[in-house]
């Protein structure tokens, strides 16, 4: 299912979520510009190995990799797909949050989301690059925000494109369930498609279990 949009609006200019878009736009653009074997470096530099994480832990240069392949990108897919997600529930989650407390939930989600998929695949050699796992963590606050709102998803039906509308907590709920069994599949043996899905799994459980410390709380008025 691909979100097309959701029903809530804000008033608020989203200032954060538009410059995390703009910042990963900018490191994909700069990749545009390498050659293969460039771009083999710039991935291998900047990217995260989840065994060069767990037999380095007290190297600062492997946390600092932590953070920076949440900015790196594999192709046109890649970040059109994750961009258009941020760009559609990460208004409303910086909205409730506030600017400062969401960039710092952002990154901590993608924290999350990188160690729990080094722990789990702790001898994998392939780099892990992209901002899903940190994305994954604005939806798991978004479904526990916004349960009510309303997603729009195009959706195939036997080679045959609609849209579908659902409540976000269902409309959630099935992504992440997509994404714990893809997970369980990769750790039983499964061909691997390349996509970090306990990084999805960490990012979104870190954003259910940490949203309300980081949500601003509205001001009440007794009478």
């Amino acid at each position: 299912m691909l979100p097309l949009y959701d029903s809530l609006r804000t008033h608020r200019i989203p200032l954060i979520n538009w410059a995390l878009i703009a910042l990963n736009g900018l490191v994909f653009f700069y990749e545009l510009g390498l050659t293969e074997s460039g771009l083999n470096g710039f991935i291998e530099t900047w990217g995260l190995v989840p065994i060069h994480l767990t037999a380095n832990a007290g190297n600062l240069e492997a946390w600092l990799n932590v953070f920076t392949a949440m900015f790196i990108h594999g192709g046109w897919v890649h970040i059109l797909s994750n961009m258009w997600v941020l760009f559609i529930f990460g208004d409303n989650v910086e909205n409730r949050m506030g600017g400062t407390n969401y960039l710092f939930f952002y990154l901590l989600s993608g924290v999350a989301a990188a160690l729990l998929q080094a722990f789990l695949l702790p001898t994998s050699s392939i780099p892990m690059v992209g901002a899903s796992g940190a994305i994954a963590g604005v939806l798991g606050a978004y479904m526990l925000l916004f349960p009510q709102a309303r997603v729009v998803s195009l959706v195939p039906i036997f080679f045959i494109f609609t849209t579908i509308e659902l409540p976000a907590v269902i409309f959630l709920l099935l992504w992440f369930g997509i994404q714990l069994l893809s997970g369980f599949l990769t750790m039983g043996g499964a061909v691997g498609s390349g996509i970090a899905w306990w990084a999805h799994i960490g990012g979104f459980l870190f954003g259910i279990l940490t949203v309300f410390f980081f949500t601003q709380r509205r001001t009440i008025r007794t009478w």
